[in-house]
């Protein structure tokens, strides 16, 4: 599959890693250039390209970068992708660094319904409550007892199932956390953020999920 990656910190950089691994073709972008991006170019065999390039040609884009910095990506930023191309938000909103974003406190729109909003294209919401090494170090084969689940949620099915299939490839499992609507109960502060446990487990945490965001992820 051909991937664009916008963001190579901590999560894009080891997607990066383990999705060249896996054979897929790369592009990664950062905000300060591909020239920033020679050493994990060479690690990993990924493209370096302008910010502008990360999503031509490509069938699956993630966007991994803070939420304050969503509504400053290029315009136009998916018109060279692939038909259908699915795009992966794995963002978080934490107000200390991202600022008041009203859509998020006044409004009460998801972090990831704000960001398909700011980018003018459904997302799903996927990966934002993973550790980056475990992205490295936790994958685990089909069926091993301690293979961990990460919930992903999303409007469309047919992209969701996209992605689902994806971590699959990664070596999770995944739970289906319903639409961005609901990927409340996977935002920061909530029981499945940061868990690293089973299907069941997960399926409980989302659950368990409190409505009302914590004090300490509001402004």
């Amino acid at each position: 599959m051909k991937i664009g990656i916008i963001g190579a910190g901590n999560i894009g950089g080891n997607l990066t890693r383990r999705l060249t691994a896996l054979g897929h073709d790369v592009s990664v972008a950062n905000s300060r250039g591909p020239g920033t991006l020679t050493a994990l170019a060479e690690e990993t065999g990924a493209t370096p390209v302008p910010v502008e390039e990360a999503a031509r040609g490509a069938e699956l884009v993630v966007v991994t970068v803070p939420l304050k910095a969503v509504p400053n990506l290029p315009s136009g930023l998916f018109d060279e992708a692939a038909d259908g191309a699915v795009v992966v938000d794995t963002g978080n909103y934490y107000p200390q660094r991202d600022g008041r974003i009203a859509g998020i406190e006044d409004e009460g729109l998801t972090e990831s319904r704000w960001t398909a909003g700011q980018l003018g294209h459904t997302v799903v919401k996927a990966f934002n409550g993973t550790y980056a090494q475990a992205l490295l170090d936790r994958h685990r084969p089909a069926g091993a007892p301690d293979r961990i689940a990460l919930p992903v949620a999303a409007d469309d099915a047919s992209a969701k199932q996209v992605v689902r299939d994806l971590i699959d490839e990664l070596g999770f499992d995944t739970v289906d956390a319903g639409s961005l609507d609901d990927s409340w109960r996977q935002q920061p502060g909530t029981p499945v953020y940061g868990l690293h446990e089973g299907v069941d487990a997960v399926t409980k945490a989302l659950a368990e999920a409190p409505r009302e965001r914590s004090a300490d992820f509001r402004s």
